[in-house]
């Protein structure tokens, strides 16, 4: 009685242990049984073969029984129509000898022949069967992949949840802050170098006048030109009014 409950629970233990294996990865289970089921048909298969070469031997026997009952028919009617009834009648006793052989060995062949077709047609519908598990076992495996990643992704999205308060959304705070004051850095660097630019285009003219005046003198005194006052007006013009001293 103990060692029954023993051997009872130790065989639980070990069945617990096939369990977890079993439903660690069933589709790798699932290709285990595949290919057991495979090795079994491949053996059913060289058995089917053996067995059509007996059928195809007693189809040869049976052949020849019939050509063998053939030729004594032929022997036997000839000697009686060459009025020969002695040897006649003994081709006669070895033609149903022949015959009896014949029928036995053609009741035998009905029967190979018919356990030969049941048993190719399991063997094909056996073959059916793994081809449809093979696709099975491929649509599970895809399917569970599948599934597997739907489930981590589900996970993901749930436990991802970037906001201010996570270690994710400060630094994501902090680096938009950074990219701000950069921003704002390359701004003011654009608008104090707008500083200066009138007063500087102004004086560029003041130059450029002065330089035209002075070419103009320049030019009077080589007599190239004339005397003028309009060079002079269009300076006061574009400088302003001279200051009045009292």
């Amino acid at each position: 009685m103990i060692f029954h409950k023993f051997w009872g629970a130790f065989v639980a233990q070990i069945n617990k242990v096939a369990n977890l294996f079993w439903e660690a990865d069933p589709i790798a289970q699932m290709r285990y049984e595949y290919d057991q089921a495979v090795a079994q048909l491949k053996e059913g298969r060289v058995g089917l073969e053996q067995y059509r070469g007996l059928v195809e031997r007693v189809t040869r026997q049976a052949s020849a029984n019939r050509s063998h009952v053939q030729k004594l028919e032929a022997e036997t009617k000839a000697y009686l129509r060459a009025g020969d009834r002695a040897t006649a009648s003994k081709f006669a006793l070895e033609l149903q000898k022949a015959k009896e052989e014949l029928a036995a060995n053609e009741g035998q062949l009905a029967l190979h022949e018919t356990a030969y077709g049941n048993s190719l047609k399991k063997i094909q519908h056996a073959n059916d069967k793994l081809i449809g598990l093979r696709e099975k076992i491929t649509k599970y495996d895809a399917e569970l992949k599948m599934s597997s990643a739907e489930a981590e992704i589900a996970k993901l999205s749930e436990s991802f949840d970037v906001n201010l308060t996570t270690d994710f959304g400060e630094i994501e705070a902090v680096i938009q802050q950074r990219i701000d004051q950069n921003r704002g850095k390359v701004r003011v660097a654009t608008d104090l170098s707008k500083q200066g630019i009138a007063e500087i285009e102004a004086e560029e003219r003041v130059q450029g006048e002065l330089a035209e005046q002075a070419l103009h003198h320049f030019e009077v005194e080589l007599g190239l030109k004339s005397p003028e006052t309009t060079p002079v007006a269009q300076m006061t013009k574009d400088l302003g009014p001279a200051k009045q001293t009292s």
